[in-house]
């Protein structure tokens, strides 16, 4: 049986779909699980973070989680609170509402395999943990090297490291028949751009005004 709360990885942690059941979760929680004690197994001396975790760039505590088909309304409400500019950055329009059918297509066909979704929970110190983004990868069904990738994180969470993070641990978790990604981009989101471009050797060109078609290739896992 793996590790209750995943094993640590310079990327995140990556856990079986299995794994984060509501009683797991809060047998993982700060809240409901006694800090390990320095020098005991996936805890560096002196530290306080559980067994699976990781620190982000702000040095905020987090682990990563498979999304689950019941995760629905909390993209919802979390899209709610993306700004306009981050809804364009991600949907490349600026949508309302994630309707239903939106909603099944993000969650219903996550299968582990052609789609991989990953979720990413902050645990502030003091505070409520809470999901900061989540990643979806999908792979082209006419092409099982190719996949496209996609990164949502809150507004208050960018710039800390969660899409980093994020991409490393979906990148991690790929299928080994991926050797490339192709997705459209906003030309102006530079923050997706500079994580493309940490994942291997990227080729872009113009696909419509102020959207550009990239290709990675990526190095071996």
């Amino acid at each position: 049986m793996p590790n209750l709360c995943g094993s640590r990885d310079s990327g995140g942690v990556l856990l079986d779909r299995a794994d984060r059941q509501p009683a797991r979760w809060r047998a993982c929680s700060r809240r409901g699980r006694a800090m390990p004690q320095p020098g005991a197994a996936g805890a560096e001396p002196g530290s306080q973070l559980l067994s699976g975790e990781f620190v982000l760039r702000d040095g905020t505590p987090a682990m990563i989680w498979p999304l689950l088909p019941t995760d629905g309304e909390m993209l919802r409400n979390g899209f709610r609170h993306l700004s306009e500019a981050s809804r364009q950055r991600r949907f490349l329009t600026v949508l309302g509402e994630l309707d239903d059918s939106m909603i099944r297509h993000l969650v219903g066909s996550v299968d582990g395999r052609q789609h991989i979704a990953l979720l990413l929970i902050v645990l502030p110190p003091g505070e409520e943990e809470g999901p900061a983004g989540v990643a979806h990868l999908l792979l082209y069904p006419d092409d099982p090297a190719t996949a496209d990738i996609a990164i949502t994180v809150a507004d208050d969470w960018q710039g800390r490291g969660v899409g980093a993070a994020l991409a490393s641990a979906l990148l991690q978790r790929r299928p080994p028949s991926v050797t490339r990604v192709h997705t459209v981009v906003d030309a102006g989101n530079s923050a997706s751009l500079a994580l493309l471009a940490r994942a291997g050797r990227v080729s872009a060109h113009p696909d419509a005004p102020g959207i550009l078609d990239v290709t990675v290739e990526l190095g071996a896992l």
